[in-house]
Order: structure tokens, then C-alpha cells, then sequence
């Protein structure tokens, strides 16, 4: 089944799906979820790298959910960093949460509001 949306529909998610490889730079007012490969910077409210997502460029978001896979660095207001997800660069934020994650190898910078 297909889906699709209509110009009233204002927050339907950009997605990146599994095996797509997208090089350049994305912005999104709502929601960008990548499950592929993405080489470019991505702009959004939120950001969703699934497990089988990777990312190498600079994330900036309102929120940023990281299962899969970031080379390079991120700015975001919330950063949720799950178990299987690893990344390299910087990652600037003011509230961080971090599951059960050993991946992790980049800088962490706490923003000051």
C-alpha cells in the first residue's frame, strides 16, 4: 500500500530508506528520518538516524535520535544516543540521554541556554 500526502498535511517525515544513498544537504521543517546513507549536512526539527542509518556531514536539530551511525558533529537541543549507535565528532546539546551505548567516541560539549 502507498501513501501519500496532500499540500494540508505539513508534517509528514522525509525519509531516507534502507540501501538509498543521498549526497548533498537536507532541510526539513519537521521530521527527517534516515535508514540509509546520507553524505551531506541535515537541517530538521528532528532528526532519526535508524540502525541501518549513517550520517557523515553535521546534523543540526531541535531533537536527535541516534541508533545508527554519525561521522561528524551534531548541534541539537536534546541528543537521545541509543545502544547500537556510534559516533564520531562533536556533539553539542543541552540535554543529553545516553541507553546502555559503549560507541560513542566523540566530544561532548554541554550548551549553556
Amino acid at each position: 500500500m502507498f501513501a501519500f500526502t496532500n499540500s494540508k498535511e505539513k508534517a509528514s517525515p522525509t525519509i531516507i530508506g534502507a540501501g538509498a544513498k543521498f549526497t548533498g544537504d537536507i532541510r526539513a521543517e519537521h521530521i527527517i528520518q534516515i535508514h540509509g546513507t546520507v553524505q551531506g549536512n541535515v537541517n530538521a526539527d528532528t532528526v532519526i538516524i535508524g540502525r541501518g542509518g549513517v550520517v557523515t556531514g553535521s546534523v543540526h536539530s531541535r531533537e536527535f535520535f541516534l541508533h545508527g551511525h554519525m561521522d561528524g558533529p551534531a548541534t541539537t537541543d536534546t541528543a537521545n544516543i541509543f545502544p547500537e549507535a556510534t559516533m564520531t565528532g562533536a556533539l553539542s546539546y543541552f540535554k543529553l540521554n545516553i541507553t546502555n551505548n559503549d560507541g560513542l567516541e566523540c566530544r561532548l560539549v554541554k550548551r549553556k541556554k
